[in-house]
């Protein structure tokens, strides 16, 4: 799942914003039975890849963005839209490629050059690849 902020523009202005998405997205994920294989919050755009539970990809993603948005908007007094047009979703099936999106997710802070190192990604708090190199925790996030 890939959301891009309209315009291009930022979806985060700081780590306030981040915390909340994340937050909003583990309790969604628990709620949901969704599960949360792979995530990253650039400043623009924000990956997911997850297997839907049942309430299906839709409900899950309308709590999330819409939830997100009237706070961010409430939050920073501003109005209209966050998120350009919909969330972009591809379906994959377990097996290799869904190792090798695990890894391009997760690696994005390292190839927009956000981190500057693995052991500085191995610590960085906006991605699920802190949590499975075991520097973090979250309950929601996926680690077999």
């Amino acid at each position: 799942m890939m959301i891009r902020g309209i315009e291009r523009s930022p979806i985060f202005k700081d780590g306030q914003d981040r915390q909340d998405f994340v937050s909003r997205t583990g309790i969604l994920a628990q709620e949901t039975g969704t599960k949360i294989l792979a995530w990253v919050l650039m400043r623009n755009p924000v990956h997911l890849l997850f297997f839907s539970g049942p309430t299906g990809i839709s409900q899950f993603m309308r709590r999330l963005l819409t939830g997100y948005a009237l706070r961010y908007n409430r939050r920073h007094r501003r109005n209209g839209h966050l998120f350009q047009n919909r969330y972009k979703s591809i379906i994959c099936e377990e097996g290799s490629y869904l190792l090798e999106l695990v890894r391009y997710i997760h690696l994005n802070p390292l190839r927009a050059a956000v981190v500057e190192s693995m052991g500085e990604l191995d610590h960085y708090p906006w991605s699920g690849h802190m949590v499975l190199m075991g520097k973090g925790k979250n309950d929601w996030q996926e680690r077999k």
